[in-house]
């Protein structure tokens, strides 16, 4: 079987030209192409079934980009998915070949360039590839940044994986992608769907909305660890941090976050975020299963306190609780959730239940930072 005469002739006609994108229709059977001409299109005309045309007319476009009707190897996406294609005549070329897998390997490539991101952003307009082009820093800080940001924005309510809508916030929460309207109305959607707010604690976690006051505690304190803090000690910062307004809008946002998690990949990337936060004061690479064992390892870096530690505490004896609080938690992530998730598949209002071995003893810890 092959392509009518007149496809074969459009569609070589067409590849004469010095291209920079082709993307395939496939529900109207059009192929548009990019050039410095701006956009044509070829409308196809089957002479057999659909499925099988297309296969065609990627044989022949691949046969003129990769001298090869093999079209886009199968057998390396996840290689390339991993980011392996490096290089920006190769990234072009993938470009051309109207296979939408070589799009998602082109946009994972770490050397992206926001001109052969506008590229595929052309060929293939989709919130997976908007997500990544988005953690791509020549996006961001070009103006295709603030259009993929705006698309990802529009298709969020239909998002409908919490781990699709987690990673969509957090992105376009990124510094100049958005304004503070719009910012705003993206806090407001979490009210309704606290998952958003997952997003802003990873992005944001120091410019929440509507921040509360201040701990009681936070101005005396903030006095007596002028010192150390000025001297970039992360122990007075992060104590000075958890106790500030934005800290205390951290924890509340937390709370609000844990009372309705809706699945697994939410409760992991919000134990993520809690561990992020104190990142810092993590005191190894270590996994811990359980906040059981999370608080020993504290209690046992207090025992014998590093270089920077010793002396907050000499400055605020009291405040041992909550520096080993913040120590606590700074070991949290998605190992300390894995051992329960890892023999459940429940959801919702179940898998919360199953959960109240870690959340309750975390929850503890959060209450040492919050006014009683």
């Amino acid at each position: 079987m092959q392509l009518s005469n007149e496809d074969n002739l459009r569609l070589n006609v067409l590849l004469r030209q010095d291209l920079k994108a082709v993307r395939i229709d496939e529900s109207r059977m059009v192929v548009h192409a990019l050039s410095e001409r701006g956009e044509a299109r070829v409308p196809l005309h089957p002479t057999c079934r659909e499925e099988k045309y297309l296969r065609l007319v990627r044989e022949l476009l691949s046969t003129h980009v990769l001298g090869s009707p093999g079209g886009y190897p199968v057998y390396i996406r996840r290689w390339t998915r991993m980011g392996q294609a490096r290089d920006d005549a190769s990234l072009a070329r993938l470009l051309l070949l109207g296979e939408p897998e070589a799009v998602v390997a082109v946009v994972h490539s770490p050397g992206l360039t926001h001109e052969i991101a506008e590229r595929a952003w052309w060929a293939h307009p989709t919130a997976e590839i908007g997500r990544q082009l988005l953690t791509a820093p020549a996006v961001v800080e070009g103006p295709l940044g603030r259009e993929v940001a705006a698309f990802l924005l529009e298709f969020l309510p239909f998002e409908e994986e919490p781990r699709a809508i987690i990673d969509s916030v957090r992105l376009v929460l990124q510094p100049g992608l958005i304004d503070e309207d719009a910012r705003q109305a993206l806090w407001a959607r979490g009210r309704r769907k606290q998952t958003y707010y997952i997003g802003f604690l990873h992005s944001t976690p120091d410019d929440l909305p509507e921040p509360p006051p201040a701990h009681t505690e936070h101005a005396a304190l903030a006095e007596r660890l002028a010192g150390p803090a000025a001297d970039g000690n992360p122990w007075a910062r992060q104590l000075l941090r958890s106790l500030s307004g934005p800290g205390q809008a951290f924890f509340r946002t937390v709370r609000q976050v844990l009372a309705k998690l809706p699945n697994q990949d939410a409760a992991a990337s919000l134990m993520n975020a809690i561990g992020a936060y104190y990142w810092n004061l993590r005191p190894d690479t270590g996994r811990y299963r359980s906040m059981a064992d999370a608080v020993a390892r504290a209690e046992g870096v207090l025992a014998s306190p590093p270089a920077d530690l010793a002396p907050v505490l000499a400055l605020v004896p009291e405040q041992r609780e909550r520096l080993r609080a913040m120590l606590a938690l700074s070991m949290v992530d998605e190992f300390t959730v894995a051992p329960i998730l890892g023999k459940t598949d429940a959801i919702g209002s179940v898998m919360r239940k199953r959960l109240l071995p870690v959340t309750e003893p975390l929850l503890a810890e959060i209450d040492r930072l919050q006014p009683a």
